[in-house]
């Protein structure tokens, strides 16, 4: 071992906590883009425009299902998610 007076995985450690950093913020990044998605359908159901709360839900559900394949949320999550979209675009009178 080399004696530089740090520990020998002092580096390793560093690099750690810059790839957790940098994961963190994707993930917000790609929560965030979920929530707006969300909302937007949310905000066609109450609006009352069948047709937007439709082309919003597609949208949305590329969105929550990307963002399952990219592991932010797990399989069921992002299912309960597009579920709970869906059947309210569904409910609409």
């Amino acid at each position: 071992v080399i004696e530089t007076g740090e520990p020998p995985l002092m580096a390793i450690r560093k690099k750690k906590i810059l790839v957790n950093r940098t994961k963190a913020e994707r993930n917000k990044a790609i929560r965030s883009h979920v929530k707006t998605a969300t909302k937007k359908v949310y905000a066609a159901i109450a609006a009352g425009d069948r047709d937007a709360a439709r082309t919003e839900l597609a949208a949305a559900t590329k969105v929550i299902e990307m963002a399952g394949t990219k592991g932010v949320y797990h399989k069921n999550n992002v299912a309960h998610k597009v579920s709970r979209i869906s059947k309210a675009v569904n409910e609409m009178a």
